[in-house]
């Protein structure tokens, strides 16, 4: 029988090691170990609350070492984690069991001499009436990155950008499984008949108020394995880029093009919209990437989707004139911390240099507008310096282009003031992901 917490530490090697994402290896170690739902709900619970609360944890650690972390072997850290997130984090698991498991997980890997340091640093959490002390609040930044797991860099950006009310609910937000998102696909089936089938397979899904044809998922269980998924009667996608294409009003003999476009579920989206009838160019720089949309088109009956190898610096190659152009560019993917914690730890989590890059393929993309087009540009993170300031830009470069007033659903409030033909969505105002939205249409030469 395979051992849950052995396959969780694997996992977290992998992302810690491996730059892996958590929710492929997740997915990965799951089907090849072929683990129960218990044992599955188990493992996921380890990887994403470890991942969620690393840096609290390693704090944590400092208090009760003596030897710095940096100097810890990278397998005795990564028990020493779950091992404390157990204790502390987890009010399931038995004291004894979390600290004799986890000496027993060193052993397994042949690391006798750190097994007694791990049982030593365990045992003295159980036996201190404090567990653990934050930092002071009088130094906010450093308080809420210990407190949230996020690193100072982050918290100071979103504080300085957005206000301390948001960054704590943003902040907040970051703990737990987000709400899983489907589109129903209406070239096969509807929304009732949709949550009818799902519920005949033990699926709960649940009407969004604010968007027509989506739903809520719950107890899925493995989604690829469900008869209506496999059938194509709907693609995973969340709220905040159905919403991207509602704004973005794709309509039937369109030519559109998605810029940047793998996994494909903008496209998909849109074909739905157009009733699969005009042209969408699909476009991504890598082969694997075009298979994904190929496979996902196919799966969900699209036929009017084309996908083009292309660099959207570039402009290359070229594309046609287009009625309608979505650019979702490659961002810094802070709006989606919560489905992918590991994120929050890169290197290089702002990178300097990102902005430019996506106001460049902005740029190159509004060369191929039509006349009386429109224009979405989005990204999934939350940054001033990739959203709202690109944007800005782009209308001061470009007098032929101009601001589209967003018409939001109800349900939906802006957490901060902007322009009216731009939006971020975020989970506290939005029920979505953190992402952004502006329109552009093209004016009509006379």
């Amino acid at each position: 029988m395979s051992n849950p917490r052995n396959i969780a530490l694997g996992i977290l090697l992998k992302i810690e090691n491996d730059d892996a994402y958590s929710n492929i290896a997740l997915n990965n170690a799951i089907k090849e170990n072929k683990l129960s739902s218990l044992d599955a709900g188990f493992v996921s619970a380890l990887v994403y609350g470890v991942l969620e609360h690393q840096i609290t944890l390693d704090y944590i650690l400092r208090q009760y070492s003596k030897i710095p972390i940096r100097k810890i072997e990278t397998k005795t850290k990564i028990i020493l984690r779950l091992g404390i997130y157990q204790l502390l984090f987890m009010d399931k698991v038995p004291e004894s069991a979390a600290v004799n498991e986890s000496v027993n997980l060193a052993k397994k890997h042949k690391l006798a001499k750190s097994a007694g340091f791990i049982n030593g640093i365990l045992r003295s959490i159980t036996r201190a009436e404090e567990k653990y002390k934050l930092p002071d609040k009088n130094d906010i930044v450093k308080y809420y990155t210990v407190k949230y797991s996020v690193p100072q860099e982050l918290v100071k950006l979103w504080l300085d950008s957005y206000g301390e009310d948001n960054t704590v609910k943003l902040l907040e937000s970051l703990t737990g499984r987000a709400k899983i998102c489907a589109r129903v696909n209406t070239l096969k089936t509807n929304k009732k008949q949709l949550i009818d089938e799902l519920a005949e397979q033990k699926v709960l899904a649940e009407e969004i108020p604010f968007l027509v044809n989506a739903v809520y998922l719950e107890n899925t269980g493995s989604i690829e394995a469900l008869k209506a998924y496999k059938c194509g009667k709907f693609h995973i996608q969340d709220a905040s880029s159905q919403l991207c294409v509602e704004f973005l009003e794709p309509k039937p003999r369109h030519i559109m093009l998605d810029i940047c476009s793998a996994p494909g579920g903008k496209a998909f989206t849109s074909a739905q919209k157009m009733n699969d009838r005009g042209k969408i160019f699909s476009c991504d720089l890598y082969d694997h990437k075009l298979k994904l949309i190929n496979a996902g088109a196919k799966r969900l009956g699209i036929n009017s989707i084309v996908t083009v190898k292309r660099d959207g610096v570039k402009g290359e190659p070229q594309l046609p004139q287009a009625d309608r152009i979505l650019c979702d560019v490659p961002c810094s993917g802070l709006g989606i911390l919560s489905r992918k914690p590991e994120i929050r730890y890169k290197d290089n989590l702002i990178p300097e240099d990102l902005p430019e890059i996506q106001y460049n393929i902005l740029c190159k993309s509004a060369e191929l507008l039509a006349n009386g087009g429109r224009l979405v540009y989005s990204t999934c993170t939350l940054n001033p310096a990739e959203n709202n300031l690109n944007s800005e830009r782009f209308l001061r470069e470009h007098p032929d282009f101009y601001g589209i007033k967003i018409a939001l659903p109800n349900g939906i409030v802006r957490a901060f003031d902007e322009k009216d033909y731009e939006v971020t969505f975020m989970p506290h105002t939005a029920h979505t992901d953190g992402f952004y939205v502006a329109v552009f249409g093209r004016r009509v030469k006379s």
